[in-house]
């Protein structure tokens, strides 16, 4: 992962292997110069639904595009193949963006045009979501809702304005895909950036089974379904076996090789988080990374005593949230999902998958460890920070006293005056309770399970209030595409967010613009959960 000095990142904003720069288009919502290569056709994407919605290519979203302006174009090309990937120390086979894992940083300036090309190499369908982006809906990537997936062979150029400055995440939105290497970070640059740092240090966290063992995503899915070794150890006979039949939309069929191989159990049956009220997660990952590096060969950011670091923390984990702190130092917090906030200090953060924080060190003099521990789980992530010019690195087992202290929750962070929302009676109430157990795996919404032609509507202007009700054991972090809400407070506005987590039998309440048209998906970031159902659409009625 790049690690450019503040000044560096000011000159040359986009950093992206085979990246270029092309003068603006001024037709740039135009679905004929931005959708498909090497696939039937070129008319607008219309899924499946009861009509009366804003469809994805439909005018309402162009012209929410053309309001964004248009700026340069950059231009970038993931390749999604099966690769050999070294972790630290072990080479596994599995399937990752240009043969690297996380997948190449990709870096523009609040304005810019992307135009990303996924060139499918895959044997199965893809596709590429731009986590946290609010963006044009038909290139948000949720296959079969906003565009057809990805065939194998074939490529697909996302193109939208990146609007806002922000640290975001692309990932595969297809099936167990997200749990292999196809995922890469994305940074938008402010070009009025407040904030004064010296160094920058990008920090990627993931939990890892695939190629481990003989083990799989989708054999893992499997396992925790009723008949799976999850169902069989809690009593449920073979009556209950096979795959779930709610297995959703966004699922296609399993690669050959996950029915040619037989990994060890995963599923993980002693979890137990106090922080999380109950249960971390329900499979136990054999490791963690941390900038695709296992702990026993960490990679290492260096830097000079006294330097203002900014440290952007992704979460792109499937299953797992982890503690985060850095060896003897405090950090400061300055944005979640991308949007700035009050600065708060703390010693240790809590990131759900799929979220991310902006902290500021002032790195002292020596080496420190910058600890991801598997919050409820057995294991950790490390990398490290280092100022001096020894040779020694802190153990692979260890473990910051910082993780043990404060701990500052998104509940508690303000929003930056700068992107507050205001003060608005709701239009429209929405309440959705968020179902299912571990023991039937069933997660839905409401009790039932994902269909593309489910609609929670909304109409372009609302203020939304979203009440999402957790009526399960189990925390989830939810993620609502295309949109950032505000987690309300006893007195105010809480802070702009994209992926907040719901803790077990509590419910939450989320405000939030209905201003920008389209087919939105509302999920659980939990892969094995989402993949089981608990997935639905948020449309906008004309």
């Amino acid at each position: 992962m790049q690690t450019p000095s503040r000044r560096t990142l000011l000159s040359a904003p986009f950093a992206a292997a085979g990246a270029g720069l092309l003068a603006a288009c001024s037709d740039s919502d135009s679905p004929s110069r931005s959708g498909p290569r090497h696939t039937a056709g070129t008319a607008a994407f219309v899924p499946q639904g009861p009509k009366g919605f804003v469809n994805p290519s439909d005018p309402e979203v162009l012209a929410a595009e053309r309001k964004r302006g248009s700026g340069p174009v950059r231009m970038v090309t993931f390749t999604a193949a099966e690769s050999m990937l070294d972790l630290g120390g072990r080479s596994v086979h599995s399937w990752a963006y240009n043969e690297s894992v996380p997948g190449p940083l990709v870096r523009v300036t609040a304005g810019d045009v992307l135009s990303l090309t996924v060139s499918n190499r895959l044997t199965e369908k893809t596709t590429l979501h731009a986590h946290g982006v609010r963006l044009r809906c038909d290139m948000d990537g949720a296959p079969d809702l906003t565009q057809p997936p990805i065939e194998a062979g074939t490529d697909f150029v996302y193109r939208f304005v990146a609007a806002h400055p922000g640290t975001y995440l692309f990932h595969s939105h297809v099936g167990m895909q997200p749990d292999r290497a196809l995922y890469a970070p994305f940074i938008v640059d402010d070009p009025k950036e407040p904030l004064a740092y010296d160094k920058e240090w990008i920090v990627v966290l993931d939990d890892w089974v695939d190629d481990i063992d003989g083990s799989d995503p989708e054999q893992v899915l499997d396992q925790l379904k009723p008949g799976g070794s999850m169902g069989m150890s809690m009593g449920m006979g073979p009556g209950h076996g096979g795959p779930s039949p709610h297995r959703s939309a966004n699922t296609s069929a399993a690669p050959s090789r996950s029915r040619k191989r037989m990994g060890p159990d995963r599923v993980l049956r002693d979890s137990h988080s106090q922080m999380l009220h109950g249960e971390g997660g329900n499979v136990s990952y054999p490791h963690y990374l941390a900038n695709g590096r296992l702990r026993t060969d960490p990679s290492v950011f260096r830097c000079n005593p006294g330097d203002r670091v900014r440290i952007r923390l992704i979460n792109a984990g499937s299953e797992t949230a982890f503690r985060v702190a850095l060896g003897d130092h405090a950090m400061t917090v300055t944005h979640t999902d991308g949007y700035p906030v009050q600065h708060k200090r703390t010693d240790a953060l809590l990131i759900g998958m799929a979220e991310r924080y902006d902290v500021l060190v002032t790195a002292k003099d020596g080496v420190f460890p910058l600890v991801a521990l598997a919050e409820g789980k057995k294991g950790k992530a490390l990398a490290i920070l280092r100022t001096d010019k020894g040779r020694n690195l802190p153990a692979a087992d260890a473990r910051p006293a910082e993780l043990d202290r404060e701990v500052v929750p998104a509940r508690r962070l303000l929003p930056a005056e700068s992107v507050r929302m205001d003060d608005r009676v709701p239009d429209r109430d929405l309440r959705i309770r968020i179902t299912g157990t571990m023991q039937k795996y069933d997660w839905g919404f409401d009790h039932k399970p994902y269909d593309v032609r489910q609609r929670h509507a909304v109409r372009a202007g609302e203020r939304v209030r979203l009440t999402l009700i957790n009526a399960t054991d189990m925390w989830h972090p939810m993620h609502l595409h295309g949109h950032t809400f505000s987690v309300t407070g006893l007195n105010s506005a809480g802070a702009r967010k994209d992926t907040t987590i719901v803790l077990p039998h509590r419910k939450l309440v989320l405000d939030f613009d209905a201003d920008n048209p389209g087919l939105w998906m509302l999920h659980c970031h939990n892969q094995y959960h989402s993949e089981s159902g608990m997935m639905t659409v948020l449309g906008y009625q004309r």
